[in-house]
């Protein structure tokens, strides 16, 4: 069954009633511009709003040293009202670069004019000598339930999570694709590809009721399918401790994470960039980021990161042992997490990335159902989106970047 519009439904259906009668030019709102900002003025305005992309604090760039890093930010009469984190990518051999905005900007994607937006953008960063940029607007397209997606998978005659009718489509997230393509922006593909792109498909554990109501510890675990709820249970049995660790465990966690990419096929990052992303993210916020380790009778048996920003909290980063896995360590870091970012106030438990595979056959829905089994819901985001600058050099660095698919 499709939900009801929303109050954001609402909101943009009546922005595209408002549009019918022009606004005469005494209404019309000052043209946003766009400048450099410190790193305290973004780091300030992340902190004012709900929430935003942890890709899009200042502390990221620390994070992604190979970049050339920018703060940016969009003023309407002297009032800063959007930001961004842009990450330079020079082109190989030539001094001309990729502009990347992660999972951003942070701007009203609400608005029906994003020209008013992007055009100040893509001005900008052409005079800093990029040939196109490459953006992530966070915002959803389409929802399904957990039980819609454990029914996909069942069904022989599905194979994408696009062939299941959605529980909620996003009138904001529609407008927002229609008007990209209307200024010329082009959808990217998100396997593979430029540092292989953000995740478009994300599963969720929403903390909070439609009407905005914060959900109990109870009212998740009933959310929960039986396994998950009896594998939570199995561990506590079994007397798996689960704590939040400091930077000094960081090597435990590397050790064990590698130990999970030799038996998962993955190839691991090194500890130095687990301790660049600790030391950044931490110095910008204390509360942002928290490595947490689970021990089953003094033997790690899982260890994950966790990420929040506002009432956004992520799971980032996970690993588990492939002994004892009996004791089901991982659902008791996982349930330790949800529990800590109800604690502290999150309207949203990020599982991040899932593939928009239901092919039962397929080696990556195992990942899927792990995820489905928490009762959350699938969600499908804009995308990533490319505009040329350069329409010559864009198109030698696709060709460069299809070769290297």
């Amino acid at each position: 069954m499709t939900r009801p519009l929303t109050r954001t439904a609402h909101a943009g259906l009546s922005a595209n009633l408002a549009t019918v009668t022009s606004p005469r030019p005494s209404d019309r709102p000052t043209p946003l511009t766009v400048r450099p900002i410190t790193s305290a003025e973004h780091r300030d305005f992340i902190a004012a709003r709900p929430s935003a992309s942890f890709l899009q604090t200042p502390a990221w760039a620390r994070v992604k040293p190979e970049w050339r890093a920018e703060s940016l930010g969009w003023l309407r009469d002297g009032e800063l009202v959007g930001v961004a984190l842009v990450l330079y990518r020079q082109l190989p051999k030539v001094k001309r670069f990729l502009a990347y905005l992660p999972e951003g900007p942070v701007i009203d994607w609400s608005d029906e004019d994003l020209a008013g937006w992007l055009e100040p953008l893509s001005r900008h960063v052409k005079q800093q000598g990029a040939f196109g940029i490459r953006i992530g607007p966070p915002v959803i397209t389409r929802r399904w339930t957990a039980a819609q997606v454990k029914e996909g998978i069942a069904d022989e005659g599905v194979r994408r999570l696009g062939d299941v009718a959605p529980s909620e489509r996003s009138r904001v997230g529609a407008s927002v694709v229609a008007q990209l393509e209307e200024l010329g922006w082009r959808p990217q593909s998100v396997e593979g590809g430029f540092a292989a792109g953000q995740p478009q498909f994300n599963f969720v554990i929403p903390l909070v009721t439609e009407d905005g109501a914060a959900r109990t510890e109870d009212d998740v675990l009933k959310g929960m399918n039986q396994q998950w709820r009896r594998n939570i249970k199995k561990a506590a049995k079994a007397g798996v401790v689960v704590e939040q660790g400091t930077r000094e465990d960081l090597k435990a966690f590397h050790d064990l994470y590698v130990h999970t990419a030799g038996r998962d096929g993955f190839t691991p990052r090194g500890i130095g960039y687990f301790e660049t992303m600790y030391d950044a993210l931490s110095a910008e916020a204390p509360e942002r980021i928290s490595l947490w380790l689970a021990r089953h009778e003094d033997d790690l048996v899982a260890s994950t990161i966790s990420i929040r920003v506002g009432t956004h909290a992520w799971y980032s980063y996970g690993a588990s042992s492939t002994e004892k896995r009996d004791v089901r360590g991982s659902n008791a870091v996982q349930w330790e997490m949800i529990r800590h970012a109800l604690a502290s106030g999150a309207s949203v438990y990020d599982l991040r990335g899932i593939t928009d595979t239901l092919d039962s056959d397929d080696s990556h829905v195992g990942l899927i159902q792990f995820k489905v089994g928490t009762g959350g819901e699938a969600v499908e985001h804009v995308g990533e989106w490319d505009l040329p600058l350069n329409k010559a050099l864009y198109a030698a660095f696709d060709l460069y970047m299809s070769r290297r698919k």
